[in-house]
C-alpha cells in the first residue's frame, strides 16, 4: 500500500490543530484551496471523510481525530530522531512557539542577546499562536497565556497579563483627556479576544463606560498597538509589554488604573525535554531577560504619576 506523502500529512495535521484551511495554509505558505485540495485528496486515498466541513467551521470525524493522534505521534517520533542525528552531527535545534505579541515586543529584539547565549544552536520560531494555544507536539518551548493549568507540562510562570489604556502623543495635542470622562466621545480600540475589556476596565475603576464615538475591533493585538501609535483612537494595551513603547513615548500611558486579568504568561515543555542543554539555557536566559527588564527605570509616563482615574 502506497502511503500518504509527509507532506500531506503535515497539511492534514495543521488543519486539524487549527481548524481552519487557511491557518494551515500560512504556515506551510500555500493557499487555502491547496491544502483543502490535499486534504480532500488524502481523504480519498483513505477512503474515509476526516473532516466535517460546516459553513464557516471545520471539525474532526471520529476518524479524523484517530488518525490525528496517530499523526502526532509519527512526527514526534521523527522530530526525535532529526534532532538525535543533529546532535551528534554538533548541532541542535531549539523550536519556540510563542504569543506573537510576546514575540514581536520581548523576544524579537533580543534575538542578537539570545544568539549569544545560544551560538551553536538553531532556533526555529513559530509566532502564529495567538497564546492561548495549547503547546503543539512539534514546539520544545512554548510561551503561552493562561491560568496557569497545564496538565502534565512543565511550567514557569512569567509575569500577569494587565491592561491599560494608551494613546499616541499626537492624539494628545489635538484632545485633552485628563478623566474618564473626556472619553467620551472618542474612538475606542478593542481587541477582539477581549471584546469587553473596556467594560471590565471602566467597571473596575468605579466609573460607567464611555460613550465612544465610534468603535474600531482588531484580531490580533499588535495591529492594536500600531493603530494606536498612529493616532487612530485610545487603546487597552497589556502593560508589561508596552513599556519600550511608553519610554520611546510613540504611546502614552493614560491613566493610572490598571486592569487586572486572571492570565499570566508562561514558559512550558514537556517533561522529556526539561534536561535539554539547549532548553535549560533557553530557560535561564528568558528569566534574566525579564528580570533586567523589570528593574529598567519606569518611563516618565509609564509610572505611577500617570493621570489619575480619580481626577
Amino acid at each position: 500500500m502506497r502511503l500518504p506523502s509527509t507532506k500531506t500529512l503535515r497539511a492534514f495535521q495543521l488543519a486539524a490543530r487549527s481548524g481552519s484551511f487557511k491557518t494551515a495554509a500560512s504556515q506551510l505558505f500555500l493557499t487555502p484551496s491547496a491544502v483543502s485540495h490535499q486534504i480532500r485528496s488524502l481523504e480519498d486515498e483513505l477512503g474515509v471523510p476526516l473532516f466535517h466541513r460546516g459553513a464557516r467551521t471545520l471539525t474532526l470525524t471520529d476518524a479524523g481525530a484517530s488518525y490525528l493522534q496517530e499523526i502526532e505521534h509519527l512526527f514526534e517520533r521523527l522530530d526525535a530522531a532529526t534532532r538525535e542525528l543533529r546532535a551528534r552531527a554538533g548541532r541542535g535545534t531549539l523550536r519556540l512557539r510563542v504569543a506573537s505579541f510576546f514575540a514581536s515586543e520581548f523576544l524579537l529584539p533580543r534575538l542578537t542577546s539570545l544568539h549569544t547565549a545560544q551560538p551553536e544552536i538553531d532556533l526555529e520560531i513559530d509566532t502564529e499562536g495567538t497564546g492561548t494555544d495549547i503547546h503543539p507536539p512539534d514546539a520544545d518551548v512554548s510561551v503561552v497565556l493562561g491560568s496557569g493549568t497545564w496538565n502534565d507540562l512543565h511550567s514557569h510562570r512569567l509575569f500577569a497579563q494587565t491592561y491599560v489604556p494608551a494613546c499616541s502623543p499626537a492624539l494628545l495635542q489635538r484632545t485633552v483627556i485628563n478623566t474618564i470622562e473626556q472619553l467620551n466621545g472618542q474612538t475606542l480600540l478593542v481587541f477582539e479576544a477581549r471584546k469587553d475589556a473596556w467594560e471590565r476596565w471602566a467597571e473596575s475603576a468605579g466609573f460607567d463606560l464611555p460613550r465612544a464615538r465610534k468603535r474600531i475591533h482588531f484580531t490580533n493585538m499588535s495591529s492594536l498597538v500600531r493603530a494606536a501609535e498612529r493616532a487612530a483612537g485610545i487603546g487597552l494595551v497589556p502593560a508589561p509589554l508596552s513599556t519600550e513603547r511608553f519610554r520611546a513615548k510613540t504611546l502614552t500611558r493614560l491613566f493610572d488604573h490598571v486592569l487586572e486579568t486572571p492570565d499570566s504568561y508562561f514558559l512550558v515543555h514537556r517533561a522529556e525535554v526539561a534536561n535539554r542543554p539547549e532548553v535549560i539555557t533557553f530557560r535561564k536566559w528568558l528569566l534574566a531577560e525579564l528580570a533586567a527588564a523589570h528593574q529598567q527605570p519606569q518611563a516618565a509616563n509609564d509610572a505611577p504619576s500617570a493621570r489619575s482615574t480619580a481626577a
